[in-house]
């Protein structure tokens, strides 16, 4: 299986109400996601994401468009496509009286998993809710009912887990405990698909990511070769001394005086090379106690392409 899901010209129109206009959510949407991979959804509130996450999972019907996951069209195959995808959901939407081990039985048996083949202790352990098992679920912590929906996402097995927005409003511990359970997730071979509005985390986490803008793909490339296109850098430069008013600097570098007093010079790298810039402080009688350089990331490209920020 070389791609975990396929999407080809996925369009979602949301009818009219009243006298409003419809609302096209979706426009012609062409995806890839490799199997085994961690692969990053990203875009703004409203570009279309929840959207796509709820069509994949199969509780909103698409206007137009083909899907496939794991291979299962979700036309031919709904249930097999539906059984192929896990998906851990934004919202906590757990019944309070359940216990944890309830939850996920209960879960499985929506899955029709038989008892003989259910998980429920080895799930309870990963998810680090063992000693929780028999306690009911209205007594957890936030962070221990965000754990308990990563479980339920997993009780059938499914070979692609959806990840929307795991890590909102939780702690460091159970930011890294998620990161570490995806990471042994993945590495046994489950193909993971992450929304996130922490670009960080993305640039970290996932090996390729594609990034939607009203309701469109706008960009889909390797998380290091997504970064690669933004050719701007930064050289940091802290003075040993004054610094004149005037430095004359070569065409295509822009000075910015930070508040630290550090000079802050960026330039494109493909046309013009860091010692032009260092020449010129030095033709400028600027002494250096101290360097850095400061790379484009994934806030940056999100930016360009989107105009908002995460």
């Amino acid at each position: 299986m070389s791609m975990a899901i396929e999407i080809e010209g996925l369009r979602k129109v949301y009818a009219a109400a009243g006298r409003g206009a419809e609302k096209v959510a979706l426009q012609g949407v062409d995806l890839a996601v490799p199997a085994g991979s961690i692969f990053g959804l990203l875009g703004p509130n409203g570009a279309g994401k929840s959207t796509l996450i709820n069509i994949l999972a199969g509780l909103v019907t698409k206007t137009a468009g083909r899907v496939r996951i794991w291979g299962f069209d979700q036309d031919v195959n709904p249930r097999q496509s539906r059984a192929a995808i896990g998906v851990m959901p934004q919202e906590t939407n757990i019944d309070p009286f359940f216990t944890p081990r309830a939850a996920l039985e209960v879960q499985a048996g929506l899955y029709g998993v038989p008892k003989g083949r259910r998980r429920t202790d080895e799930i309870l352990g990963l998810i680090g809710l063992t000693d929780k098992a028999e306690a009911y679920a209205r007594t957890l912590s936030g962070g221990m009912k965000r754990r308990l929906l990563l479980g339920k996402a997993l009780v059938h097995g499914p070979q692609v887990l959806v990840l929307d927005e795991p890590t909102a409003g939780v702690d460091l511990e159970l930011r890294q405990m998620l990161w570490a359970n995806v990471r042994k997730l993945n590495a046994a071979g489950m193909t993971i698909i992450l929304t996130t509005h922490y670009l960080e985390e993305a640039q970290e986490m996932c090996d390729e990511i594609a990034i939607i803008d009203h309701g469109r793909v706008v960009a889909q490339d390797a998380t290091a070769a997504l970064v690669g296109r933004m050719d701007g850098k930064t050289l940091v430069i802290e003075p040993d001394g004054p610094v004149p008013e005037r430095i004359d600097l070569p065409p295509g570098v822009s000075l910015q005086r930070r508040a630290s007093g550090a000079l802050a010079f960026s330039y494109s790298r493909s046309r013009v090379a860091p010692g032009a810039v260092l020449a010129a402080l030095a033709a400028a009688g600027v002494g250096i106690r101290d360097l850095a350089t400061e790379e484009p990331d994934l806030q940056d490209v999100f930016l360009a392409l989107t105009g908002a920020a995460a």
